[in-house]
């Protein structure tokens, strides 16, 4: 299959097609038939924390590690747990710009992430 007619992504010298599984790495050559290896596994999905968000006083210029994963324990922050429970997972790093009261998201669904947009409202995990 050519760039031009299948969806081809360079990759630092490795092609992936667009439409393939993550973790699946295609390497061609011109002289020999296209081979697969396997990227690193594909990330596993957060386990929600808490039904609802957390409130959270944040200072201006302190640095937040946010939980993605959802396995911490010192929720809605960090504490490592996803070096074992999520390995590829990692925090969502920030530092707001202001002291402001936010609602940090506990679900792990949030399209804003690290801020409540709601989403835990939509319904049961997909």
């Amino acid at each position: 299959m050519s760039a031009a007619a299948g969806g081809w992504r360079g990759l630092g010298g490795y092609l992936r097609r667009c439409r393939d599984p993550p973790g699946v790495l295609y390497i061609l050559s011109l002289f020999s038939a296209p081979q697969m290896r396997r990227c690193s596994a594909p990330s596993p999905p957060p386990v929600a924390a808490a039904a609802e968000p957390f409130p959270v006083e944040l200072k201006a210029g302190k640095k937040y590690a946010w939980c993605a994963c959802g396995h911490s324990k010192s929720q809605p922050f960090c504490d490592g747990a996803h070096r074992k429970a999520a390995p590829g997972v990692s925090p969502l790093r920030f530092t707001p710009e202001e002291d402001k009261r936010v609602w940090l998201c506990g679900c792990k669904r949030t399209r804003t992430p690290p801020y409540c947009d709601g989403t835990h409202k939509e319904g049961t995990q997909p």
